[in-house]
Parts: structure tokens; C-alpha cells; sequence
């Protein structure tokens, strides 16, 4: 299949598209109007998208030929962000921005499912195709997934546009691509006193100073060389004047691992090191971690599925292995917590790096990401084996 051929032909109408959805970006759990889009984009093709969630769209390209399904995914929230493009397509909504892509991906699915419907009668099986809400906030995978999105779904694939690699470079990863997440709050509770007297009080800000300073020897000391962590304290508020001793103190963070062991593992380190500090200073901490996104694993046979795919559409050279995992995270884990997969990134060759206010991917990438997706789903649909 000349899927590459075809997407460009079909370029000017996903460049459109994007476009449209560029300048009115929406929050997590809002995408109403994107919904709206997605669905009379679809149903132009001659398919029929249904709402699983508020404003998720689910549609099936269901082929005229026996096979297995196979998923496709992109998200479509926004970031509360303003826009610093200047671009004539700008976002009119003030302080939200599609500074991570988002209107890309949408757009590219769009451009994917508009080569695959074209050939519905040579299609050995479905295609399933998956719109996604709030990727940035609470997890929209998960809830979509709850609701029956990967019901008879073999294998499932999704895109992030990257803007260090080049337009139209392909990247992968097997194996551990993404990071898990763990935000944190930490408060500590002291006593309130007067500066001139802090023997009567017990200083929250100091001792909140202190766990800061000592959070940073945990994965110096208590995660091996070759490994990876990270953990950010991004917040700290604390005190009401300035001579008074802080009776309060709240911290908020973000810690990154791989590997569900070691993700516990330090969990229980910051517990353990937070209370203990407070207590040896008189004040008590207590620690509440959220169990957030759980982290990118990519699966082999899928993944050399998408290597194979890339490197037929565009030629090996444009297809690289990553040989590190990126510390950032994405609730497309879900998805392959629950069926195989790949999760892969296309270059859109941008000097702003994602969430930038500046963003502004390359859209000759658009076509590139249209065929890649198409071209993935028709190799696992007729290899028959899509895991």
C-alpha cells in the first residue's frame, strides 16, 4: 500500500484540520468542540463514531475482510498555557495552548483514518480508533480503557510527536520507554512561636528546608548507577511573617522511576526520610502519594511490528532507536498494561521544546504521521498476529 503517497495528496486537509483545532485548544475533560470535529471529520468518510466517555470518540473501520483489531490512539486536551507563536492560527482561547502536540495527533489519526477507509474492501480486519480526553491530567486512558475502549482489541499503537527529532524521523524504543509517575505532598505540622523565642515553637519551614536538602541523596544513594529516577520538589509554602516561627509547612513534588519494585521502593525511602527528619526537629510530616501514570513498557513484538512498518514506508534511515528512556510520562501505559503494544514519536524538527509556549511543529511531518499510523495497522492486521 502507497500509504505515504497518499497522505501527502491528502496534506493540505489534515494541515486544515490541525489548524482548526490549533485555535481553539481545550482543557482536559473539555474537549467538546474537539469531539465535535473529530466526529463530523469521521463521519464525512463514511464511518460512524460513537462517544464512550463524554468527549472520548471511539470509531471501527471495520475491513471487508476476517481479522483481528487493532487500535489506534491519540489524545486531545490542551495545556492551561498563553501562546507565544504569534502564528495566524494562534489560539483564541486565552491561557490554553496545544503546546504538546495533541492537535497533531488528532489531525494525523484523522489523516490515517481517511487512508485505511479508503480501503475498506481490502482490509483483512478493524481498525479501531481511539480519541482521547485528558491525557494531561487525570489519566483519560485509564477511565477510556474502564470503559470497554480494548474490548476484542489484539494490539494497540500511539504516536508522540518529538521536536528534537527531525520532520518525518521516526524513533522507538523497546522496552521501558517512559517513566512512572509519583506526585507527593508532603505537610508538616510544628508549633507557631515568636521569632525572638524559637526554643517555645517548632519550626516547620526549617524542618521542611531540611527534607528538601536530604530528598536529593535518595536516588544519589538508593538507586543504582546504571538506573533512573528523578525527583522534583516544585513547591514549598510555608510561614505567615516574618518573625514568626512557621507552625505549617507543605511541600509538593513529583517522582519518576521504572519498574513497579523500584517505584515502591522509593516511595517507602521518601515516607520514611520525610517523617524522620520532622520528627528529630520536633514538628510530625505526613506523606501522601498519588499512584500516578505507570510508565511506557513497549512490547517486542509490536515494536519490531512499528520498526518493520517505518522502515517500508520512509527506508531504515529514517527510523532510529532511542537507546534511553525518556523520564517524562504518558497515560498510553494503561493501554499496554492491559494488551501489547507500541508507543513511537515522529520528528516534527521544532527549536521549542514541548510545552513551550513557542511550539511549533513542522507540519510536513503531518503526512509522515497519517501513513506511519496506517501503514502500522495494515502490516498487524495482515500479518494476523498482531501481538
Amino acid at each position: 500500500m502507497k500509504f505515504l503517497d497518499a497522505a501527502r495528496a491528502a496534506a493540505p486537509w489534515m494541515v486544515d484540520l490541525r489548524r482548526q483545532l490549533h485555535r481553539r485548544p481545550e482543557l482536559g475533560n473539555q474537549e467538546f468542540e474537539t469531539a465535535t470535529a473529530v466526529e463530523a471529520a469521521l463521519a464525512s468518510m463514511g464511518l460512524k463514531p460513537r462517544r464512550l466517555l463524554e468527549t472520548a470518540v471511539v470509531c471501527d473501520i471495520e475491513g471487508a475482510l476476517p481479522g483481528p483489531t487493532v487500535a489506534l490512539r491519540a489524545d486531545l486536551d490542551a495545556l492551561p498555557l498563553q501562546e507565544e507563536t504569534g502564528l495566524p492560527y494562534a489560539s483564541e482561547i486565552p491561557g490554553q495552548m496545544h503546546a504538546c502536540g495533541h492537535d497533531f495527533h488528532v489531525a494525523g489519526l484523522l489523516g490515517a483514518a481517511k487512508l485505511l477507509a479508503a480501503r475498506r474492501d481490502v482490509l483483512p480486519g478493524t481498525v479501531r480508533l481511539l480519541f482521547q480526553p485528558d491525557e494531561e491530567g487525570d489519566g483519560g486512558a485509564r477511565r477510556l480503557m474502564e470503559a470497554g475502549c480494548l474490548e476484542g482489541v489484539a494490539c494497540v499503537f500511539g504516536a508522540h510527536v518529538r521536536p528534537e527529532l527531525p520532520a518525518g524521523q521516526v524513533g522507538l524504543k523497546y522496552g521501558p520507554a517512559y517513566a512512572a509517575s509519583n506526585p507527593f505532598v508532603i505537610r508538616i505540622k510544628g508549633r507557631a512561636a515568636h521569632g525572638a523565642e524559637p526554643q517555645l515553637g517548632a519550626d516547620a519551614l526549617l524542618a521542611g528546608a531540611q527534607i528538601v536538602t536530604a530528598l536529593q541523596s535518595i536516588v544519589a544513594r538508593r538507586v543504582a548507577p546504571a538506573d533512573s529516577a528523578v525527583l522534583t520538589v516544585g513547591t514549598f509554602h510555608a510561614g505567615t511573617a516574618c518573625n514568626i516561627l512557621a507552625g505549617e509547612a507543605v511541600l509538593e513534588g513529583m517522582l519518576r522511576t521504572f519498574g513497579e519494585e523500584g517505584r515502591r521502593t522509593l516511595v517507602d525511602a521518601v515516607t520514611d526520610l520525610a517523617t524522620s527528619i520532622a520528627r528529630g526537629m520536633g514538628c510530625e510530616a505526613e506523606v501522601r502519594f498519588t499512584w500516578g501514570y505507570p510508565g511506557i513498557v513497549n512490547h517486542d513484538g509490536p515494536t519490531a511490528l512499528v520498526e518493520r512498518a517505518a522502515q517500508a514506508l520512509l527506508g531504515p534511515e529514517a527510523v532510529i532507536r532511542h537507546t534511553a528512556p525518556l523520564m517524562t510520562t504518558e497515560d498510553f501505559g494503561y493501554f499496554l498494561q492491559a494488551v501489547p503494544g507500541c508507543f513511537y514519536h515522529v520528528g516534527v524538527g521544532c527549536d521549542a521544546p514541548l510545552h513551550s509556549p513557542r511550539f511549533t511543529p513542522d507540519e510536513t511531518a503531518l503526512p509522515v504521521l497519517a501513513a506511519l499510523h496506517a501503514q502500522v495497522a495494515w502490516t498487524a492486521l495482515n500479518e494476523g498476529n498482531a501481538g
